[in-house]
């Protein structure tokens, strides 16, 4: 009857056909504009069908469509509003032959149905659901807000608390709550879906069911009363806050407000309308282009797979807080750890760190209390090297001195098996100077961690001259197993992130210097997106670590990150004051009743600051504000990628994401350089670089610029 390359239409009995959905060359099936249209041809040819009585949607995938094709959506990002209407109006056209059918449709939803796929499926006038699927409208977390007609029928088919909840929060739902929530009709047994869908069609075509009156119901307005108005009204009030970067949800919400009020067609018209609006948002473009990079983080970790020596065993030098997590994190995902340290309260601490982390994980019903044992005594807690000679992986992670790691590191070389990796858990020192008493630096890799290490998703897998390939990919495998995402970077001071970090604190301190109020800079910089300003970020690293390490990235590059013997963070380490670890920094600090850190701000630090600020004090305002901080982070990005750090644009700005918690609608670094346009960038670079050379851009980025080229 019909076979195109993503569906086909067949005949099943007595006037019944099937449309299933069975994408040539991809195990899944999803959404792109030429499915889009075959869908359309799909529909006609079901029509067309001599007799035809119903129709049966499924899939041939394990699950049933998992949504649009997210590669598509950049190209389309840079179309116009008129461009994109048109190509919405066409493919919406084809559900709504779906639905417009003069007989009745049945879905069977097996896997997944999300985003566009659940579009589908509202189409029908049936569905039938797995009850191990999964069904939901995550268009939310890209920015976005379902454009296939999912604002207009997911309230007329459930309801209006229904919509909001699923649209504006993004999660997939399970089946029991799917149908609980009206969404779909029944949940049976994955073997009985295609069954019992064709049973419900059978009773449909039979006059059975009253799918007449279920399909009328979804192409008329939806009646509004207080109950609807107040969840509308409760909803944009508790959105409202975060619209400011990311409006797709206060946007889906006030779309539909207005919407339901109307019949199917112009609600798909301002469905659409809104859509295309939304496509425009810099959270949106920066949301898909993290997907996108996310996806290439995966295919770059597989390859690493393919080269990498299985790890079985590991083991852990240095226990502690630090050391205790990343035993904790390797354990709990199936990987047995030595834990070796040289003091018996370390020992301590790093298993009392773990039996925290599991009982967190108890408590809140993620982990079995069994299971939580078994993997607390996969964590062998020593003081010796005993059974060093038997793990695959050694991570070093004692303290920040190479004096000492030397000693450590040249010690267990001698106790280890010779392939064994061995990998040194630092966030500033040099591989290729931690390498040197080392018989097998081939076999040595930096593998930096960040804090806490159960939460934080980042490792920067650091690769020293020496360092092998198969090396580097054993490191990537064993942090992949932890759960964690590892990037490749080149070793040099501060590796990546602190390297980029670093002149963001620069600025900021000179900011200070020059009679910026270092509370409004926080405020500035928190409404821009960021969790915490950085004179608090200041106080959560430690004053005294924050100036280690800038310090030392410093050294590193003194033509352009250059640092004055005595600044703002110098002078709050030497009045002792280091910040949360001491109560008082920028800020003090109190203990609430939850055990955590309140902070506000100190009586005495503006006075302190006034030894640093030769001019006195002076507003700034906040756009100055943030083009200063964003362009040392943006400049240094640059740099990074032009000497070689980190191979590509998409690998940078996911390690600032995920290691610094950089806001996500700007996407990172580079894609907000993007946003802003790379003359715009230079032009800034222009006006600041006199005051400090970090704000100098290379070279590559103002050729970039001078082409009207851009990083994504």
């Amino acid at each position: 009857m019909f076979k195109g390359k993503s569906i086909a239409v067949k005949p099943l009995e007595a006037g019944l056909v099937e449309l299933c959905f069975d994408r040539e060359g991809l195990a899944i099936n999803k959404l792109d504009l030429a499915t889009m249209q075959e869908l359309g041809q799909a529909v006609a040819a079901a029509a067309a069908t001599p007799g035809l009585r119903g129709v049966l949607v499924t899939s041939a995938k394990e699950a049933f469509i998992v949504g649009a094709d997210i590669t598509e959506f950049l190209d389309m990002f840079a179309l116009s509003e008129a461009e994109m209407n048109r190509i919405f109006v066409r493919s919406n056209s084809a559900i709504n032959a779906l639905e417009d059918l003069p007989v009745p449709t049945v879905c069977a939803i097996s896997g997944l149905a999300l985003g566009g796929g659940l579009e589908v499926a509202l189409g029908g006038d049936l569905r039938v659901m797995a009850n191990t699927a999964q069904v939901g409208f995550p268009e939310v977390k890209l920015g976005l807000f379902p454009g296939f007609g999912g604002t207009v029928r997911s309230p007329r088919v459930a309801s209006v608390q229904v919509a909001i909840d699923w649209i504006a929060g993004g999660a997939p739902s399970k089946a029991a709550a799917a149908q609980a929530a009206g969404i779909v009709d029944e949940v049976v047994a994955p073997e009985a879906v295609r069954a019992r869908a064709i049973e419900l069609l059978q009773e449909a075509v039979a006059g059975k069911i009253d799918w007449k009156a279920r399909r009328a119901a979804k192409l008329a307005p939806v009646k509004i009363g207080a109950e609807q108005a107040k969840a509308f009204a409760t909803a944009k009030e508790k959105l409202a806050k975060g619209a400011r970067h990311q409006p797709a949800a206060l946007a889906a919400v006030e779309l539909m407000e207005g919407s339901v009020l109307k019949a199917r067609d112009e609600a798909l018209s301002l469905e659409t309308a809104a859509f295309a609006k939304i496509c425009h948002t810099q959270a949106a473009s920066s949301l898909v282009q993290i997907f996108l990079n996310d996806q290439l983080l995966k295919k770059k970790a597989k390859e690493h797979a393919r080269n990498a020596r299985p790890v079985r065993k590991a083991a852990v030098l240095g226990a502690g807080i630090m050391g205790g997590g990343i035993a904790y994190t390797s354990a709990v995902r199936g990987t047995p750890v030595l834990m070796k340290d040289i003091q018996e309260a370390q020992l301590a601490l790093g298993v009392s760190e773990a039996k925290k982390l599991l009982g967190k994980q108890v408590a809140s019903g993620k982990l079995a209390q069994d299971k939580a044992d078994k993997v607390l005594a996969s964590i062998q807690p020593q003081l010796t090297y005993d059974g060093i000679d038997q793990v695959d992986i050694v991570v070093e992670a004692v303290v920040e001195s190479q004096k000492v790691k030397h000693l450590v590191l040249s010690e267990v070389e001698k106790l280890a098996r010779p392939d064994a990796v061995i990998a040194s858990n630092t966030s500033s020192l040099r591989i290729d100077g931690l390498s040197t008493p080392l018989v097998r630096p081939e076999n040595f890799v930096g593998m930096h961690f960040f804090n806490p290490v159960p939460l934080m998703p980042l490792v920067e897998v650091i690769r020293g001259a020496k360092s092998s390939d198969v090396a580097v990919s054993t490191v990537v495998g064993y942090a992949t197993s932890m759960g964690k995402t590892p990037i490749v970077v080149k070793d040099g001071p501060g590796f990546l992130v602190n390297r980029i970090l670093t002149p963001y604190m620069l600025a900021f301190i000179q900011l200070v210097e020059e009679g910026a109020d270092f509370v409004k800079i926080d405020q500035v910089m928190e409404q821009f997106g960021w969790p915490m300003g950085p004179a608090y970020l200041n106080d959560v690293i430690g004053m005294d670590t924050g100036t280690h390490v800038f310090s030392i990235i410093a050294d590193g590059f003194p033509q352009r990150i250059q640092r004055k013997s005595r600044d703002a963070l110098h002078l709050m380490v030497e009045g002792k004051r280091l910040g949360q670890k001491t109560r008082l920094g920028f800020y003090k600090y109190e203990t609430d009743p939850a055990g955590k850190p309140k902070k506000s701000v100190a009586e005495d630090t503006h006075q302190l600051l006034k030894a640093v600020q030769p001019n006195g004090t002076r507003d700034f305002s906040a756009q100055e504000i943030t083009d200063r901080l964003m362009l040392a982070m943006i400049a240094e990005a640059a740099w990074c990628l032009e000497e070689g750090v980190v191979a590509t644009p998409a690998e940078l700005d996911m390690s600032l994401l995920m290691g610094l918690g950089l806001p996500q609608y700007l996407g990172g670094a580079l894609k907000y350089a993007d946003w802003l346009g790379l003359e715009h960038v230079v032009k800034l670079s222009d006006r600041y670089g006199k005051l400090a050379p970090y704000y100098v851009v290379p070279k590559s980025l103002r050729e970039q610029a001078a082409k009207g080229q851009r990083y994504y």
